[in-house]
């Protein structure tokens, strides 16, 4: 072992962090050892305070500290109108547009069979709840442009049919400064399919 076995430990915790690999775990440990005891200190009471008091939002499944969300409590946001995303960071994304100003729904994730997960296993039945106590016009379904997100996105569509609800899907398509001849055929055909008039 080349490592003290404290240091290797914390090396190993990192590593279980998303998108860390064993060389930036390594750089991490490093510079958190290199760290004065106080701000070490700083940063574990804020992981722990953020564990502790951190949970989701009883109606739309966001990230908060109170029930309901910031977002839910806003009495200027349009009711008739949810987005559902995937994660509690999409909420984030999308807010940050400054675009949009109705409510959200949570999934916690995406249909994905692969990964044993089935619709039963994310927050659908609490948006059909949703959808019943509330006047509800449209649903966007703002899921991710992948396999998962296409799939979770017919679904609740699909489920939405019967009950005389619009469902629309927000555009993909070339980010802005891209070019053309770098994009590929799915992005371009998203792109066109998303167009709208100037």
């Amino acid at each position: 072992m080349f490592y003290a076995e404290s240091m290797a430990r914390l090396i190993e915790a990192f590593k279980r962090l998303p998108g860390i690999g064993p060389k930036t775990a390594q750089r991490l440990a490093y510079f958190i050892i290199k760290l004065p005891k106080e701000e070490v200190e700083t940063i574990t009471r804020a992981l722990l305070e953020a564990k502790e008091k951190i949970t989701l939002c009883s109606n739309c499944g966001n990230l908060t500290e109170e029930q309901p969300c910031v977002i839910c409590k806003d009495m200027k946001r349009d009711i008739g109108l949810i987005c559902v995303v995937q994660e509690p960071r999409d909420v984030l994304a999308m807010e940050k547009t400054g675009e949009y100003r109705g409510i959200y729904h949570v999934l916690q994730g995406a249909i994905s069979p692969i990964d044993g997960i089935g619709p039963e296993d994310l927050k659908i039945k609490e948006l059909l709840a949703r959808i019943s106590d509330n006047k509800v016009r449209e649903i966007i379904m703002a899921t991710n442009p992948n396999v998962e997100g296409e799939a979770t996105a017919m679904y609740i569509s699909r489920l939405m049919k019967p009950l005389d609800i619009k469902v629309t899907r927000i555009a993909h398509g070339l980010p802005v400064g891209g070019d053309l001849e770098y994009a590929d055929e799915v992005t371009l055909a998203r792109a066109l399919e998303g167009r709208r008039e100037f």
